[in-house]
């Protein structure tokens, strides 16, 4: 059980981002970094610019830890933490955080769940309180479970069964990865859903629902230690559980491309998902590819907005992003055809676009522009206590260095030229590829028309 005081750089402003120097100006940050008894990390950053802090309590558990047949159950218990615990009813958590001053939500994806509270700085106590309180003892009922079930469920037709492209990002995923961890949607499938039980539920809980399992993040107004000692008095007699078993995330070498059509009926144009795996997040070659999609996308100046948007006029924007990941990754490209224009155009084109950033210059000033863009992202981030406290729990959690919240956009801007043709020539290859277009679906006759 240790602390350690940790001195983190961030770039001041975002104005320092813009200079022609690659190294922006930093200012400190000082972080505790504190394992619990009970295996639990906590961090703690001060920051007194503004009566408030943000908490945030990160889980690892994501939807590559389901198995086949009980998809999504991270995100279901996303819900199931906000159905009331020991000391708290249904309802309650809401209630309590907003009618004091704050905001709350939770998140899901493919690594980790995610709880948040901003709070007035005068309520550190209720925000440790109602975490704990859920961290210990959640309210595992049939009726809660059927109530969240049918939320999740409601949730998914409204964001995906009935949404335009709704089910092209599930096809893409299916289609690129051969992991079954890797390939399944977070969101879970409806037989899934509806064949998961109290029993199932309350394993789940028990088995990653853990202090060891989770890291806590505080930054804010607090002091630290003061915050620290109300921690370990409301979370230090949770019980620690066995350590989860970690999916093997790995994918076999893509041997050729891969590629679907989906006929969509909410559709109104043809569009084109272009996917390439790709190394996991902070790694060296992801921070290049992330340069990579700026050059590419970001901007009007951009060479898919410049050749695509505005010569060719096949899409009114294409978008490129390397995604986030601790296992394999994507990098994304999307395009949409204006209409009276041939999709299969619009996929030659970006193939081109590729193709030139494989083995042409690129210019200084691209470059620049890139890097100033991938940094601008992740100062703006820094600049909300909330944010810092997600990353710092992040980061932790996954990566095991919550440190990395500091070199990040210094690694952006170290990122080169030839780093960018290198990474494009060697993951954007075409047996690495998976080419999802969606088709607008015909509309059938009216019934009863002549």
């Amino acid at each position: 059980m240790t602390t350690a005081l940790v001195r983190a750089t961030v770039p001041c402003i975002v104005a320092c981002l813009l200079t022609p120097t690659l190294h922006a100006q930093t200012r400190k940050v000082e972080f505790s970094d504190t394992r619990l008894a009970n295996g639990l990390r906590v961090i703690i950053a001060e920051d007194h610019s503004a009566p408030v802090f943000s908490i945030a309590v990160n889980y690892f558990v994501g939807s590559r830890d389901e198995r086949k047949g009980r998809t999504g159950f991270a995100h279901l218990f996303e819900h199931m933490m906000f159905k009331g615990s020991e000391n708290i009813g249904t309802g309650e958590h809401f209630y309590l955080v907003f009618t004091n001053g704050g905001d709350m939500n939770g998140t899901t994806n493919k690594d980790r769940t995610l709880y948040f509270e901003r709070l007035p700085s005068n309520q550190l106590e209720l925000g440790l309180y109602l975490e704990a309180d859920r961290m210990r003892s959640l309210a595992i009922t049939p009726a809660n479970l059927d109530n969240q079930r049918n939320a999740v469920q409601e949730e998914r037709r409204l964001a995906i069964d009935n949404q335009p492209y709704g089910k092209t990002f599930e096809a893409v995923d299916e289609l690129a990865y051969g992991n079954f961890s890797n390939a399944h949607s977070v969101i879970g499938s409806m037989e899934d859903l509806s064949a998961a039980t109290v029993d199932d539920v309350a394993a789940f809980f028990k088995t990653y629902y853990a202090p060891n399992n989770a890291v806590l993040a505080i930054v804010g107004d607090v002091d630290t230690k003061h915050a620290l000692a109300r921690i370990r008095h409301h979370f230090e007699s949770i019980q620690q559980q066995p350590t989860p078993p970690r999916p093997d995330l790995a994918e076999a070498p893509p041997q050729a491309e891969r590629r679907s059509t989906i006929d969509d009926a909410l559709a109104r144009l043809p569009r084109v998902d272009l996917a390439w795996r790709t190394p996991p997040s902070l790694t060296p070659d992801h921070d290049a590819l992330t340069v990579l999609a700026n050059v590419l996308s970001s901007g009007r100046s951009s060479r898919f907005f410049e050749a695509i948007v505005r010569q060719a006029q096949l899409a009114s924007n294409v978008f490129a992003f390397a995604g986030d990941s601790r296992g394999p990754g994507l990098f994304r490209v999307i395009g949409t055809a204006v209409p009276g224009r041939q999709v299969a155009d619009l996929e030659a084109a970006i193939h081109t676009e590729i193709e030139r950033i494989k083995g042409g210059p690129i210019e200084t000033w691209e470059l620049e522009k890139a890097r100033n863009s991938a940094r601008r992202s992740v100062v703006q981030q820094l600049g909300s206590s909330l944010q810092r406290a997600i990353l710092l729990s992040q980061f932790a959690l996954l990566n095991d260095d919550p440190g990395l919240i500091n070199t990040r956009a210094e690694r952006l801007a170290a990122v080169t030229a030839e780093d960018v043709r290198r990474v494009a020539r060697q993951y954007l290859s075409a047996e690495n590829r998976t080419v999802v277009i969606t088709q607008p679906q015909a509309a059938g006759p009216v019934k009863g028309a002549q």
